[in-house]
């Protein structure tokens, strides 16, 4: 299908968004609805969803995951040869552009693999350390060598925080100018961004699959009410909606006007425990915990039956995932004496919730009544969605539910991320186990497929032991679109493929 050629109506729809109207009706611009804005365009400085799904329609990366969310593909790598010691990666760019117009060479690609592994910015470095050296004999070739030989490493090159950005550009302009209007190597340009309301994107002319993008811009919408955001899209002010409450699948399946997504997903929902307050570091505290949460009662509850009770932090379906991994049962007096007996029997704490979030908030109110039958006080507090990654961060919590999606193929990623990284707190809630830290190294360096399952089934075990967090449930990624937009997709790692997508 040809690109529309609606430039000016476009522009001019623009326009009137910027003064408070919708877009919907906006031809080729695809408006999507989302909870929180964008926090960052530097690859390297974010681990959060909300920055990674547009990231990967920004930038472009080395090694991209194919549309199955199952195997590698070539990005801006058209190819690649691997020594016999799998110590030295050599790959041939294809010739592409920046959106500047300035080629993309593989001295760009070195300075974004040295930044993520070096930069005191980046939150990915531990994944990136075991990259001893790079060369680069010509404008097209970059040769990388290992430490020792990695498993996961190329499954690291397709990650959303490794997305080639430009060194010239970068060194201009800074780290922070950036970070707010980048130079972009995907299918789109950061054209705007309204600082907690919306992202614009338009149409990279340069990008080297331009003749494959059918829109001529995108803008990711800051809309953190779902009810609001729901009612948005129905009502056409909107083109599309991601984070559709469980409680709406049913309702806005009836409408004749839109499309509900139930896509695979490797998502798991969790709730954060800071390891580092009080009687939350003990581990027969945490245990305590996941027996005093009724799982069960929240996919019926919560979820209308559509999560699944999770049992592991790799999630079901995903490479390595362990299924016999230990279940502990709802048992809320076992985990009374269980408390009491770790001096903890008058435990309370405080609990993050981020307001507007229906799941949320249903959630925190339904662990607030079980784990009151553990004698357990729960002090829900309601904050803005957007402050809660940085609450997180800076350690101003007890408690709060997140979730991750794999953003690679591997389990080396979100294993590192979780169990094995001081950078990030491992994912914020300071758990400390070195031996673990150890096995998670050594698993990411383990060429024999069946050894390094069992690793990591001895990682998924001892997890569970220790309570790093508490798994919560397994979901699918759930999204809404308006009759006449197609292909809007978004594979079982979360990457929508926007290039893709059309809209009548």
């Amino acid at each position: 299908m040809t690109r529309r050629h609606l430039h000016l109506a476009a522009a001019t729809a623009l326009a009137a968004l910027t003064l408070g109207t919708g877009i919907a009706e906006a031809a080729g611009v695809l408006s999507i609805g989302r909870r929180e804005d964008s926090t960052t365009f530097d690859p390297i400085a974010t681990a959060q969803n909300i920055d990674f799904w547009v990231f990967s329609n920004v930038f472009d990366v080395l090694v991209r995951v194919d549309k199955t969310g199952t195997k590698l593909e070539p990005g801006l790598a058209e190819s690649w040869e691997v020594s016999s010691d799998n110590l030295t990666y050599t790959f041939t760019l294809r010739d592409a552009k920046f959106s500047d117009g300035t080629p993309i060479t593989a001295e760009d690609a070195k300075f974004s693999l040295t930044r993520i592994r070096d930069d005191e910015l980046s939150l990915w470095s531990d994944s990136y350390k075991i990259i001893e050296d790079m060369q680069t004999p010509d404008d097209h070739t970059l040769v990388v060598k290992l430490t020792s030989p990695s498993a996961p490493f190329l499954s690291t090159l397709a990650m959303p925080g490794a997305s080639i950005i430009s060194k010239k550009a970068m060194e201009e302009m800074g780290e922070e100018a950036y970070a707010a209007k980048p130079v972009a190597s995907g299918a789109f340009t950061v054209k705007d961004w309204a600082r907690g309301d919306r992202v614009v994107l338009e149409k990279n002319p340069n990008f080297w699959q331009a003749d494959r993008v059918k829109l001529d811009g995108v803008e990711w919408i800051s809309i953190p009410d779902d009810n609001t955001r729901m009612l948005k899209v129905q009502a056409g002010e909107i083109d599309a909606a991601i984070f559709v409450p469980f409680s709406r699948v049913a309702q806005l399946k009836q409408d004749p006007d839109l499309e509900v997504h139930l896509e695979p997903s490797t998502r798991e929902d969790a709730l954060l425990i800071n390891h580092e307050h009080g009687d939350l570091g003990k581990k027969e505290v945490r245990q305590a915990l996941d027996l005093a949460i009724d799982k069960q009662a929240i996919i019926d509850t919560v979820t209308f039956g559509i999560g699944e009770v999770a049992n592991s932090y790799i999630p079901k379906g995903a490479l390595y995932y362990y299924a016999d991994n230990l279940r502990r049962p709802y048992d809320p007096e076992k985990a009374k004496q269980l408390l009491e007996s770790a001096g903890a029997g008058d435990l309370s704490f405080d609990y993050l919730v981020k307001a507007g979030d229906e799941v949320d908030e249903q959630i925190a109110v339904l662990l607030q009544q079980q784990l009151a039958k553990a004698g357990v006080t729960v002090n829900i507090q309601k904050i803005d969605a957007s402050q809660q990654w940085d609450q997180l961060v800076d350690g101003n919590y007890d408690v709060a539910v997140g979730y991750w999606t794999n953003d690679i193929l591997d389990p080396d990623q979100k294993t590192t991320f979780v169990l094995g990284d001081d950078t990030n707190m491992n994912y914020m809630t300071r758990y400390k186990a070195p031996d673990v830290a150890k096995l998670v190294a050594e698993a990411r360096i383990e060429m024999d497929p069946a050894k390094r399952e069992q690793m990591y089934v001895e990682l998924q075990k001892q997890a569970k032991e220790d309570v790093n967090w508490v798994d919560l449930y397994y979901s699918p990624y759930i999204n809404v679109s308006r009759k006449g937009v197609s292909n809007f997709y978004q594979n079982p790692l979360g990457r929508f493929f926007l290039e893709d997508t059309d809209k009548q």
